[in-house]
């Protein structure tokens, strides 16, 4: 019998327990996968909302590069292949088409079974209504790096129409980077602006990412500023960036100011917000695809303590919340709340049962509710919203419950409708960039 010599087993033993520890982790990786994807399917949330990569099966080589540079967990590897594993968890950064060694991601629009509206724009992103210009998420580049560059490109377009006759240059809605940008340009070609955005903060889509998310990863281009390179920055970093560029360029920003419409008048735009409305020879679109926050449209939701996202859980402790709607986002924020100290959570539901969710988040608020740690109300519905309580309505009874703050989890309208009132046409994006 041939012996084998010690010179080979000091090499074969420890690779062969390197190529043992690596299939073992890939093969609980794949049962991960394959259990996110069997959930998605489940619940019904096969659809993602947003930009989102479509992966190349003859390119793809499952390295796995994508799935470490997601900090969603929305892409697995499954088979040796990559593919979106819990699709409705996507918000589209583009982070796992720059991490793949063979470019076998692309980044698009919509699928086969549904569509998603995207405005038809110009190379120098007007639409097809003259003085109105589009730029950033709403005009298809979900990319942050990619819309401060179209805001910048668009202002720059702005500039060379005529000047005159209104108020302002420009209205550019959203402060978000598109927008940012934009409202960096028009400083820099001493353009008159205004800079409207619907909620209390700058930073558009970001400011609603998870907390010490990695936002963004590539170089930008800042007017007034040049480049600024950034090498994985989280989104509090990059917050922080914005707001500090925001103070050192005196950037104008009217807060708290959605856009409810846009009318020709003269030779230019009237856009007008709840609080004014802003005559300017040309109207810049820098919104995202999340839209206006859908609202509940009854008394006292006008009241700063009702937002429609909930970004940091630490902040209502010790206090009683009112979490609003049936979707992932609700039960996780309800779920949240509950986790805090002294947080009294209730969530409510005008459904009968949460049916479009994922089945680990059903389990968690089913056990949360039986610990009584989230008071759980389906068939219910929000009457009025007092300064320290909440009336709702369960079937014909009426039930009062003290309250500090209510966050709406109930989606947001996209301004589709306004802007094809106005004329824009759209073209409908199936799986296409």
């Amino acid at each position: 019998m041939k012996v084998v010599s010690p010179e080979i087993l000091l090499y074969a033993v420890p690779l062969l327990a390197f190529l043992a520890v690596y299939f073992f982790r890939r093969s609980r990786a794949r049962a991960r996968h394959e259990e996110q994807l069997r959930e998605s399917v489940q619940a019904g949330l096969t659809e993602p909302v947003s930009l989102h990569p479509v992966v190349d099966p003859n390119r793809c080589i499952g390295s796995s590069s994508c799935v470490s540079a997601c900090p969603e967990s929305a892409i697995g590897v499954i088979h040796g292949k990559a593919q979106l594993v819990n699709p409705s968890a996507c918000i589209g950064h583009g982070a796992c088409a720059a991490s793949c060694p063979l470019e076998a991601i692309k980044l698009v629009f919509g699928t086969e079974r549904r569509g998603i509206d995207i405005p038809q724009v110009k190379p120098n992103f007007e639409t097809n209504v003259p003085g109105i210009f589009i730029a950033g998420e709403l005009g298809g580049m979900g990319l942050i790096r990619k819309a401060v560059e179209q805001g910048r490109q668009a202002i720059a377009s702005i500039k060379g129409l005529a000047r005159g006759g209104t108020d302002y240059d420009a209205v550019i809605v959203g402060a978000g980077p598109a927008g940012i940008a934009a409202g960096l340009g028009a400083i820099e070609h001493k353009l008159k602006y205004v800079l409207l955005e619907q909620e209390g903060s700058l930073g558009g889509a970001v400011y609603h990412y998870p907390r010490n998310k990695i936002a963004m990863t590539a170089p930008v281009r800042l007017p007034l500023f040049g480049r600024m390179k950034f090498n994985e920055v989280s989104k509090e970093a990059l917050l922080a960036f914005w707001q500090d560029i925001a103070n050192r360029a005196s950037l104008r920003i009217r807060f708290n100011e959605p856009m409810q419409s846009i009318e020709r008048s003269g030779n230019g735009y009237v856009v007008k917000t709840p609080r004014g409305s802003y005559a300017a020879r040309a109207v810049l679109l820098a919104v995202g695809r999340r839209g206006t926050p859908r609202k509940l449209g009854v008394p006292g939701e006008e009241q700063p303590k009702v937002v429609y996202r909930l970004v940091d859980a630490g902040q209502y402790r010790g206090r009683h919340v009112l979490v609003v709607g049936g979707g992932d986002s609700a039960l996780e924020a309800a779920l949240a709340l509950s986790e805090q100290p002294g947080t009294k959570a209730a969530l409510s539901y005008r459904g009968a049962a949460f049916d479009r969710v994922k089945p680990k988040n059903r389990e968690r608020l089913e056990a949360a509710a039986a610990a009584r740690r989230v008071q759980v109300l389906l068939g219910s519905a929000v009457e009025r919203i007092g300064a320290r309580d909440v009336a709702l309505k369960i079937g014909d009874k009426g039930v009062t419950l003290p309250n500090d703050a209510v966050i709406v989890c109930a989606g947001g309208v996209l301004p589709t409708d306004l802007l094809k009132q106005v004329g824009i046409e759209f073209e409908t994006k199936r799986g296409a960039a």
